[in-house]
């Protein structure tokens, strides 16, 4: 991919000539999906985008990783024309809890939807949507630079550094989408995902350490159910099992949370030895595991914002929070974000404005999100027997209360909208 040069000229109402109205930083799905969203409609705006990674897209383009994906998220999506041709829709979702009573099922025909969910190969999902990106006018750039960029009182200048050399940049609003898939809350981040550090966007809130460590992978089992995925809850952490593949195939995506200790033993299982435990941590509810690969691990932490925006620096996506994978919620609710910020923007253009526009109008959606998804990743994994009666019976009571199960799963495929 070539750099494009930046475009010339100064704003009439600026001190200094701007490079861009919108710099991106972070070319992962959130990032590439804003991107493409305010190109879109900068019809009406006329915004300049710049979008800013250490590496190209295609660098990520064959990471057979899966991710879920609501039916709201493909909603947005779809007008992009950025829709993965191999996503498997999710049509049931059974949750119950290994050794207890009480699980629930959610139906997509309960809602009136094609599907509750899909679930995609992370490579797949930027390659659409870089794809979609292409189309537009949105200026790649990619960027190395150690030093982070600097808040001034109209706008914010990014240091950029390449084999082409070192320059400096100027954005009137500057975006942090960058952010890893389970990414480690615990590691030292680059200066791109610490974007607009220096000027209090993204300064941690609520942030937590599950103590677990998440085994992911891709398994075959011998008795497929087509389009039906299981989160099952045992006492060391959640099982979920995602299809892949479409209806034929056998092959299930695995997230397996655990005790870090337990989890490090077991990645360094055989995988007959590893299949084995599997099977008797989730059941025979889809016959043998017979195969896995692609095993990895990645120690599970919440990292939650108390600010979206400080001054002309805006954090979304991962930048924003990063969840517990138990529900499939990060890539959706940052999703959402992308796309109310680009609603911001159109409206309001690329001020201040925008911005706390943007603030307002997600608090809501994440403050509902990120607490469910922190409750059932704490509630359902205490082993204490009392509490998980309690458990089995909220969850046989979803059963008998349909607007209280309906509530949740819209709040999971929909979140907040306003």
């Amino acid at each position: 991919m070539k750099e494009a040069p930046a475009p010339a000229g100064a704003h009439p109402d600026a001190g200094q000539p701007f490079d861009f109205d919108v710099t991106i930083v972070g070319a992962g799905p959130v990032g590439l999906a804003l991107a493409a969203w305010l190109a879109r409609r900068s019809a009406t705006q006329a915004l300049s985008i710049a979008l800013v990674d250490a590496r190209e897209p295609e660098q990520a383009a064959g990471d057979p990783r899966a991710i879920a994906v609501s039916q709201g998220s493909r909603m947005l999506l779809e007008p992009l024309a950025a829709w993965p041709a191999d996503a498997t829709a999710i049509e049931r979702i059974h949750v119950s809890q290994r050794g207890h009573f009480g699980r629930t099922l959610i139906e997509h025909g309960e809602h009136e939807l094609p599907a509750l969910g899909y679930v995609a190969r992370y490579g797949s999902i930027v390659r659409t949507l870089a794809q979609a990106v292409r189309r537009t006018q949105v200026h790649w750039l990619t960027s190395t630079a150690a030093l982070p960029p600097l808040a001034e009182h109209d706008g914010i200048t990014l240091p950029i550094e390449n084999a082409q050399g070192a320059r400096s940049l100027r954005t009137r609003l500057l975006v942090n989408a960058e952010g890893g898939l389970y990414q480690d809350q615990r590691r030292n981040g680059s200066s791109l995902e610490q974007a607009g550090a220096n000027s209090g966007a993204g300064k941690p809130g609520s942030t937590r350490d599950y103590k677990q460590t998440a085994l992911v992978g891709t398994v075959t089992v011998s008795a497929p159910q087509p389009h039906v995925a299981w989160e099952r809850f045992t006492p060391e952490g959640p099982i979920a099992l995602l299809p892949m593949g479409g209806a034929r195939n056998a092959d299930y995506a695995l997230v397996w949370c655990s005790d870090p200790e337990e989890a490090a033993r077991r990645a360094r299982l055989s995988d007959a030895e590893f299949l084995a435990e599997l099977g008797t941590a989730f059941g025979s509810r889809m016959g043998r595991f017979e195969a896995i690969t692609g095993r990895a691990s990645f120690p599970l932490g919440l990292n939650a914002v108390d600010t979206l925006v400080k001054g002309r620096v805006v954090a979304i996506g991962n930048a924003a929070q990063t969840l517990h994978p138990v529900a499939g919620q990060g890539l959706n609710l940052g999703l959402r974000d992308a796309h109310a910020l680009a609603d911001a923007l159109s409206v309001h253009g690329a001020t201040p404005l925008a911005l706390a526009s943007f603030a307002e109008r997600r608090a809501l959606d994440r403050r509902l999100t990120i607490g469910a998804t922190d409750t059932l990743a704490r509630l359902f994994t205490i082993d204490f027997g009392p509490l998980a009666t309690l458990r089995g019976l909220a969850l046989a009571g979803l059963e008998l209360m349909p607007a209280a199960k309906t509530a949740l799963a819209r709040q999971m495929m929909f979140g907040q909208r306003r």
